[in-house]
């Protein structure tokens, strides 16, 4: 039988949940555990619960629906978090095709031999502290220092966040103990960037994932007046910052082409008129799909920051706020998702992901894979975030006949 979705349920879905934590500025303002996002898991659980799927919930607030089987868990999903003034389709996409898929599994009475489980990850986008917080308390891998000291990205300490929520410090760290033992993680997910739309093609079979290091860094210098030091006798932070920032640039594009590095967030102190600044912290990263090259990546270009610091009379500190490992899709998964898009007449392309996903993280435990779809004009954690509806409608249905493949 040649299963399909229903794509006005999944577009309903995905509408209703959009309106939840919908900001002023037109776009969705969802992070983990603020009120929107309570709201929003109150509204996926009966979503959940009125597919009858199993519904679980672990110590960390990642969110599941399953359908038993026997062996080992096919899962499926991604998050429902966002960014601040972000948009609709950015995980949630993920997480709501998943549950039409379980949704249409069951309603077609398949039969199945595998679990297949559903998931919602909380905190992907790194609102609390670090990215992933669900997806690694579901592995185990969480740093229980960062938990218990590091600050949220609205300068609240996590425990603070919790005390709104049935979860602390504790119960997320516990978290992993009740993670069934999954053999396969499907991932869809919108593409955040151009190709598939330049291309004209409605399907990514991503190949790999970039892996990321990520710092909080600072140029230490001297504050004096604008009026009276002279230019060679200045040990401007922000001057060694701003060389920092292209002469790295420039670096990763000669000598590592496809890796990403990053300049996001400036803070200059004192930062007034009429004052050379004597600190600049910035936050600062790279990316790369081979693990060799992130590490080369790191004793380069922090090298790079040293010697601009000794040219210019400053001090260079940093410290590392999180890190992930690049991945290999497999290619047994690559080749199912060809196979299944070829039936199913999709035009497709494989393509590496420079965006971290849960996929990612769960890839240390399981193998995974991810399938994109386009994202009209590459806009993403915006407002004007979108998809075309045949796309998603491709999308689904090819996570469909995957999901069924691997739990037959």
């Amino acid at each position: 039988m040649n299963h399909r979705i229903n794509l006005a349920r999944l577009k309903g879905d995905i509408e209703e949940l959009g309106r939840i934590g919908r900001d002023p500025a037109g776009g969705v303002t969802r992070p983990s555990f603020s009120q929107a996002d309570l709201e929003a898991r109150a509204w996926l659980k009966g979503k959940i619960e009125e597919a009858e799927l199993a519904y679980r919930l672990d110590g960390a607030g990642n969110m599941f629906g399953r359908i038993d089987g026997q062996g080992k868990t096919i899962m499926v999903g991604s998050h429902i978090d966002t960014v601040v003034n972000g948009g609709m389709f950015d995980g949630s996409a993920g997480v709501l095709a998943g549950l039409e898929c379980l949704r249409t599994i069951k309603e077609s009475g398949l039969k199945i031999s595998r679990p297949l489980e559903l998931a919602s990850f909380t905190d992907e986008e790194g609102n609390l502290v670090g990215d992933f917080l669900g997806s690694r308390a579901f592995i185990g891998r969480l740093n229980k220092d960062l938990l218990e000291k590091g600050l949220t990205q609205f300068g609240r300490p996590l425990k603070d966040v919790l005390k709104r929520t049935e979860f602390t410090i504790e119960t997320i760290l516990g978290a992993h103990r009740t993670s069934p033992e999954i053999e396969t993680y499907l991932e869809l997910h919108i593409e955040q960037g151009p190709v598939l739309e330049t291309e004209d093609i409605p399907i990514g079979i991503v190949s790999g994932i970039a892996g990321k290091h990520y710092r909080w860094c600072s140029f230490l210098g001297t504050v004096s007046h604008a009026g009276t030091t002279p230019l060679e006798l200045r040990q401007d932070a922000f001057l060694g910052l701003a060389d920092f920032a292209l002469k790295s640039t420039q670096h990763v594009a000669r000598n590592y082409y496809g890796s990403m590095v990053t300049v996001g967030k400036v803070h200059v102190m004192p930062g007034t008129f009429s004052i050379v600044p004597g600190q600049a912290d910035f936050s600062f990263e790279f990316r790369s799909q081979a693990k060799e090259t992130l590490e080369a990546l790191e004793r380069e270009l922090f090298a790079l920051a040293k010697d601009i610091a000794s040219t210019r009379g400053l001090t260079f500190v940093s410290k590392i706020i999180d890190e992930t490992e690049p991945v290999s899709i497999p290619p047994r998964l690559t080749d199912l998702l060809k196979a299944e898009s070829e039936k199913l007449g999709y035009p497709y392309m494989l393509l590496p992901s420079g965006a971290g996903h849960d996929a990612q993280i769960l890839a240390e435990k399981a193998d995974v894979a991810m399938i994109f779809i386009p994202s009209p004009d590459g806009v993403s954690h915006s407002p004007q975030e979108a998809v075309r509806w045949e796309d998603l409608e491709k999308g689904a249905n090819l996570l469909l006949q995957a999901l069924i493949r691997l739990a037959e």
